[in-house]
């Protein structure tokens, strides 16, 4: 079992799930507004045990799909963190930032927000070499977090967990190299 890290943003706090968190969180995983680029909603059940893994990986890494709290006032939104992505996938092995947060609290920055800040444990706690990330080609709302994140469009590929028959199963790959992302801090403690 690893210590637990957490972080703060300015509005944000990236920390381990709690069981209030389970409601909440299965209301923006029902909700079709949120869940429109992914191959389905889920169930109570299924909100549950995605939350319990999270949980359950932070436990042991230390690090992983944070839960994401408003400060003020003190409220889940939805979870931003980073994650073994799943060894099926072309560029495997490797580590994804990724995302999802109540339909509430879209177009405030939020995702952004919190992304930076999980992208710093990422680069500067952890050691990473690298973080990509990955979505429909159609979702243009968290294309645009990649791009304000400096990660690089990097082609595309079809997701093996996606139905061959879905028109969701077209995803296109982001990457930024360590290298890019402290050449962005540099650049970003000069203005």
């Amino acid at each position: 079992m690893a210590n637990p890290i957490e972080f703060e943003t300015e509005r944000l706090v990236l920390r381990q799930w709690r069981a209030e968190d389970r409601e909440p969180f299965a209301a923006l995983n029902a909700d079709p507004r949120v869940m429109e680029y992914l191959p389905a909603r889920l169930t109570r059940a299924e909100s549950d045990a995605m939350a319990d893994h999270f949980q359950s990986l932070i436990g042991d890494r230390g690090w992983g799909l944070w839960a994401a709290e408003l400060k003020e006032p003190r409220q889940f939104i939805g979870f931003v963190g980073l994650h073994a992505a799943p060894a099926d996938l072309p560029f495997s092995p490797c580590v994804e930032i990724g995302w999802r947060l109540a339909h509430e609290h879209w177009g405030k920055g939020l995702a952004s927000e919190a992304a930076r800040g999980a992208l710093r444990v990422g680069f500067v706690s952890l050691g990473l070499t690298e973080v990509v990330s990955f979505t429909a080609v159609r979702n243009v709302r968290s294309r645009a977090v990649m791009a304000r994140l400096s990660m690089r469009e990097s082609g595309t590929f079809e997701h093996p967990r996606v139905p061959e028959s879905s028109a969701l199963r077209l995803h296109c790959l982001y990457r930024l190299s360590r290298e890019q992302y402290d050449a962005g801090q540099r650049v970003h403690r000069r203005d």
